[in-house]
């Protein structure tokens, strides 16, 4: 049988990858856009409120917004003072620094985060629909995408286990749990990685190229 050639214009699996994460994407706004309508929210507005109580322990400045959402400041001041005007979030002085603004929800803002986080679903949904195995698997796939965007600027330092002072990567010999968690001091697996940590804590840059490459050499020997 000869050879098989290439059906004309046949993407790569990147292709293909890529196609299904922008479809992902898609679903997401569509989603926040029909669940946010009701409330008079945009998918912006509702990712602020979901940024704001994630970050509830650290006082988020309008720039910090800005910069965790990738949006323009313009962007982020017009969604922030529309929110003020419905009461879902509230302007206050920095306890650190009184000349600066920090950014709050009020009580009705931590009630539409509730309704904020369930737009998503019908993705999480989909999700579920993996094995645990596939679901570590993605997990690891999905750190290795988002660490490639922030390197090449495009989203903000992503709040994950692979770039966080804590993370041991393949210190375990147990091959279910090979990673370890200096902060609460225990092993790991690769389900367990996380995407968005309110413990993480920056390495150094020299620190975070060294830890990402023993994460990316660990995998070929699995």
């Amino acid at each position: 049988m000869g050879k098989q050639l290439p059906m004309q214009g046949e993407k790569t699996v990147v292709d293909h990858i890529t196609a299904g994460l922008a479809k992902v994407a898609a679903v997401l706004r569509s989603q926040a856009w029909e669940g946010g309508s009701a409330r008079k929210l945009t998918p912006t507005q509702g990712q602020i409120l979901v940024l704001l109580s994630e970050r509830a322990s650290k006082h988020m400045r309008l720039n910090d917004v800005a910069s965790e959402l990738c949006l323009t400041a313009a962007t982020a001041s017009d969604a922030v003072i529309t929110l003020v005007e419905k009461k879902l979030v509230r302007k206050e002085r920095s306890p650190e620094d009184q000349r600066a603004l920090v950014i709050t929800l009020t009580a009705a803002g931590r009630r539409e985060v509730q309704q904020a986080a369930g737009w998503a679903a019908v993705v999480r949904a989909g999700v579920k629909s993996m094995t645990p195995d596939e679901q570590a698997v993605f997990l690891r796939g999905l750190s290795k995408v988002m660490y490639s965007l922030q390197q090449q600027g495009a989203i903000s330092v992503a709040r994950m286990c692979v770039g966080c002072t804590y993370f041991q990567p393949y210190v375990h010999v147990d091959a279910a749990r090979p990673h370890h968690c200096g902060f609460v001091n225990k092993p790991m697996g690769e389900g367990q990685l996380r995407l968005e940590c309110p413990d993480f804590i920056p390495g150094s840059q020299p620190d975070q190229a060294g830890r990402w490459q023993d994460f990316l050499r660990g995998e070929v020997g699995r």
